[in-house]
């Protein structure tokens, strides 16, 4: 799995928006946009929804469909996946089709993100949730400095220039006046691994469940959450 620390506490917060957002039963439509590992996707499709995921790397989709191959019927059944870019989903899928659309880690710096949002929000229903995940580009420096690192520290000073706009695209207020604009205004947002790195393995038992308990209430709790490796954005579609 990609980064389990940060994929489990994804889970919890996707859970959570959409246990608020649609009634208990309901088998929502399920769009993951950039799929990789199709953790989300899998977890999704086994909880009871249709998934749909595109990936446009073809390796990464062969390993998803050797997972799905062990999975019962009715799962492999409402789970599919399309070979496509993250930015072709108007090609592939009808306006509105989707009750959620995930879209983690296509956004990197440097990265435009309009029309790649605008085709996500084109394709999510009048009152579906859009979950985005991007790296929190304005705290670069916090995990070098945190380790000593004050070569690695400045350079991440460095890079968060609030006034270069390769790197304000993917900031926190850019993105929320972006949503808002294409009518998908900014429910909720987290901080996704305060304390913990890339690289931080998840211990077993209630060790990693107190990892993760630490890492989910900070994730929602000023300041901490700003400081964060990453922010999971949750918008609704008006």
């Amino acid at each position: 799995m990609d980064n389990p620390i940060r994929q489990a506490l994804v889970a919890r917060q996707l859970e959570e928006q959409i246990t608020a957002r649609f009634p208990v039963g309901r088998r929502l439509k399920v769009l993951d946009v950039a799929l990789r590992d199709g953790y989300q996707a899998l977890r999704l499709a086994r909880a009871g929804h249709e998934v749909t995921g595109l990936e446009s790397d073809p390796a990464l989709a062969a390993a998803v469909g050797r997972v799905l191959a062990d999975e019962p019927e009715g799962i492999r059944e409402r789970t599919h996946v399309v070979s496509g870019d993250s930015r072709s989903t108007g090609a592939h899928f009808l306006p509105g089709s989707f009750d959620v659309v995930l879209c983690h880690g296509a956004l990197v710096p440097g990265d435009e993100p309009g029309p790649l949002l605008a085709g996500l929000g084109r394709v999510l229903a009048s009152g579906g949730l859009l979950s985005l995940l991007v790296p929190n580009t304005g705290a670069r420096a916090m995990r070098p400095g945190l380790a000593g690192d004050w070569e690695g520290a400045l350079a991440g000073l460095a890079l968060s220039d609030p006034a270069d706009p390769d790197e304000r695209a993917l900031r926190l207020d850019a993105l929320t006046a972006a949503l808002t604009g294409m009518s998908t205004p900014l429910h909720r947002w987290y901080g996704v691994q305060v304390f913990t790195g890339g690289d931080t393995a998840l211990p077993d038992g209630e060790e990693g469940e107190r990892l993760l308990a630490a890492e989910e209430r900070a994730g929602r709790t000023d300041p901490y959450r700003a400081v964060a490796d990453a922010l999971h954005l949750c918008a609704v579609r008006d």
